[in-house]
């Protein structure tokens, strides 16, 4: 099993925390959410199908820790993990401290309820038949919170949180744009009151105009609750916008995961870089997006070396034959054999705009 990275890296004030995990003074309290050398595997007709393989992470109160990289990466697999929804195939899984893998039944279920889901499309997460009101009652009603007519004034006074007006409780998801139909959603995420959230792709299927309001409210709702957000996105406009941590993942395993302000201007992995060059820019001092060549390995055959061998401009005969460990390198952790000299050299026109 790899050591733990830590989803909190050092700030202002902060302590460091060591590779194997062990803090210096009393920030472990506020983790919510660790991983620990997390795998998920699929028997397919082919052989074995590696989604997600080492995957180590912690998550802090009261931040958002970003995984970001192309389909078929694990992002997903690693967010119905952290949900509970699926049980992985290796490793460990913590809830505010309490391993996860081992539970069934009741104490599964009474543990999941400290983290909560919000979906790529609130249209198809959304019950059509089903009115606002009722729909933000239902968790609290399934789990016993409250009289009735408590429920009521919850779900009214989550309406408002989210910026929906408490009149339209009694209308169905039809009546209301899609940008409304995130704001229900992530209302519905909220109502239990849980610690940690995990947002995957929530505002991929909003218009551009929609996107920053919605991630607007989620940094408020943020700062009111002290949520932690697991933020699964491709868009990396979108992630320098919310994340204080950022975890790319490549054919299930982490290649860089750091700091956002260094992961994002200075990226130490090939992989990262290529992301950010083919991202699109406004600024006229960036060069033109430059698409990332090839294909993704099969996760059912990886390659025995480093997985990003074949598409990496700068690799050697030692990436193809030797995989790369996920080590510390200028302030956040990369799996690269040439890490140390594979800064970015235009880390200006680089950065996400």
């Amino acid at each position: 099993m790899t050591t733990v990275p830590d989803a909190g890296f050092p700030g202002p004030g902060q302590r460091p925390v060591q590779q194997d995990g062990s803090a210096h003074d009393e920030a472990d309290a506020a983790v919510v959410l660790e991983a620990r050398g997390l795998g998920r595997d699929y028997a397919v007709p082919r052989g074995m199908l590696r989604a997600v393989d080492e995957v180590s992470f912690r998550l802090r109160r009261g931040r958002t820790l970003a995984v970001v990289g192309e389909s078929g990466c694990g992002k997903s697999t690693l967010a119905r993990m952290a949900t509970l929804l699926e049980r992985p195939s290796r490793g460990e899984l913590l809830l505010a401290g309490q391993e996860t893998t081992a539970l069934h039944g009741r104490a599964r279920r009474a543990l999941g309820l400290s983290v909560q889901m919000v979906f790529q499309n609130p249209f198809g997460a959304l019950n059509p038949r089903q009115s606002v009101g009722a729909t933000l009652r239902e968790p609290l009603a399934i789990n016993r919170r409250g009289t009735r007519p408590e429920q009521a004034e919850a779900a009214r006074e989550m309406m408002r949180r989210v910026g929906l007006r408490p009149e339209q409780e009694a209308r169905t998801p039809h009546a209301f744009s899609g940008g409304q139909r995130q704001r229900i959603a992530i209302a519905r995420a909220l109502m239990l009151r849980p610690p940690v959230v995990v947002a995957d792709e929530p505002v991929s299927a909003l218009d551009v105009s929609i996107q920053a309001q919605v991630l607007n409210l989620l940094l408020d709702l943020q700062s009111e609750f002290g949520l932690a957000y697991l933020f699964i996105s491709h868009d990396l406009a979108v992630v320098r916008h919310v994340a204080d941590e950022v975890m790319v993942m490549y054919l299930g395993r982490v290649a860089e995961h750091g700091p956002a302000a260094a992961v994002l201007r200075q990226p130490r992995h090939p992989y990262t870089q290529a992301l950010l060059a083919a991202t699109p820019s406004l600024d006229p001092a960036r060069r033109a997006p430059v698409p990332l060549a090839g294909e993704m390995p099969s996760p059912v055959a990886p390659p025995s070396g480093c997985a990003f061998a074949a598409r990496c401009p700068r690799a050697e005969p030692v990436c193809r034959a030797e995989r790369p460990a996920l080590r510390a390198v200028a302030g956040r952790l990369a799996s690269c054999h040439f890490a140390e000299t594979t800064a970015s050299a235009t880390a200006g026109t680089h950065g996400v705009a």
